[in-house]
C-alpha cells in the first residue's frame, strides 16, 4: 500500500500497535514506581584467570509486576530512557545499590546509568550525600555508561567522569562495539573498565570473525589501561578462549544469573579494578 495515500492524521495498524505497547510499558514502569515494586537484580563478574573468585557484581534494574513477576530492563528501559521516569529509574537504581554497598563492606558493585540523568537533582543529591557519609562507598562504586548514552553529551560526560573519578568512583562503557562511538571522544573518556557487548561473545570460540574483532576491542581497552569484560558468556568453550586471549573478566549466565537474592559470601574474593 502507497504510504502517501493514507489520509492525513490516521496511522498505520503497526504505527497504533507500537505506540500503544509504549504507552503500556511507560504505564507498568509508572505502577512499578508508585508501588516501590522496584530492585536490583545482582550478577557476579568473575576474573578470567581465577574463575572461583568475583572481581565485582553488577546491579541490574528490575520492576516488578502487581503478581509480581520480575521485568527486567530490556522490556522497558528504551521507552523510559528518554522521559523523566527514566531519571527516575536512574535514581531508584543508584539508591538501591548504595544500599547495598553500606550494607556489605566488601561488595564492589556496578550500577547502570544514562547520561541523560547528570545533573538531575535527586541523583545527584543522593550520590553527593553518601560520598560526603562514608567515602568508601564511592571507592566501590562503579558507574555504567551506554556507549550510545555516552556520546548524546560527550563533553558533558567527560567533565561529569573527571569530577567523580577524583573523588573515588569508577567508571565503565556498557555495551562497547554496539553503538558508534567515536575514537576522538573515546580518547578522552577516560573509562576505567570496558565491557564488550554480548554479540560479540556468544559462540567466540567457534566464530573467527569475532574473536578478531574482540581481540581488536581488548587491544583498545589495553592500550588505554582499561579493565576489560566479556559480557554475555554463556559457554566453557567461550570463557577458555577469552580467558586464554587476555580478558580480564567474564560476565554471563555461564557463571551466574541475576538474582534478587544474591549469596555475598563470594563478596570477600573481590579485587579492585580500576
Amino acid at each position: 500500500m502507497d504510504m502517501a495515500a493514507v489520509p492525513h492524521g490516521l496511522e498505520s495498524p503497526l504505527t497504533a500497535a507500537v505506540a500503544k505497547r509504549e504507552r503500556d510499558t511507560v504505564t507498568m514502569v509508572r505502577d512499578a514506581v508508585r508501588r516501590k515494586s522496584v530492585r536490583l537484580a545482582f550478577q557476579p563478574v568473575i576474573q578470567a584467570e581465577r574463575t572461583d573468585r568475583v572481581a565485582f557484581y553488577e546491579g541490574l534494574i528490575r520492576i516488578l509486576d502487581p503478581v509480581g513477576r520480575v521485568i527486567p530492563a530490556r522490556d522497558f528501559i528504551d521507552v523510559v530512557e528518554t522521559q523523566e521516569l527514566g531519571r527516575i529509574i536512574d535514581c531508584l537504581a543508584l539508591e538501591h545499590g548504595i544500599a547495598a554497598l553500606r550494607s556489605n563492606p566488601a561488595l564492589r558493585l556496578s550500577i547502570n546509568m544514562s547520561a541523560r540523568s547528570i545533573g538531575y537533582p535527586r541523583w545527584t543529591n543522593t550520590l553527593n550525600a553518601v560520598i560526603a557519609q562514608d567515602h568508601t562507598v564511592a571507592e566501590r562504586l562503579i558507574l555504567e555508561i551506554t556507549e550510545s548514552s555516552a556520546i548524546v553529551v560527550p563533553d558533558i560526560v567527560q567533565v561529569f567522569m573527571a569530577e567523580l573519578q577524583d573523588r573515588g568512583i569508577s567508571f565503565a562503557l556498557d555495551d562497547f562495539g554496539a553503538g558508534y562511538t567515536a575514537f576522538r571522544y573515546f580518547k578522552q573518556f577516560c573509562f576505567d573498565v570496558l565491557k564488550i557487548d554480548g554479540q560479540f561473545i556468544r559462540g567466540i570460540a567457534h566464530d573467527p570473525d569475532n574473536q578478531v574483532m574482540v581481540q581488536a576491542m581488548m587491544a583498545i581497552g589495553q592500550h588505554f589501561e582499561m579493565f576489560t569484560v566479556a559480557e554475555s558468556v554463556e559457554s566453557a568453550a567461550d570463557a577458555a578462549w577469552l580467558a586464554q586471549a587476555g580478558i580480564d573478566c567474564l560476565q554471563g549466565y555461564y557463571f551466574g544469573i541475576p538474582t534478587l537474592e544474591p549469596d555475598w559470601n563470594s563478596c570477600n574474593s573481590i579485587r579492585a579494578v580500576g
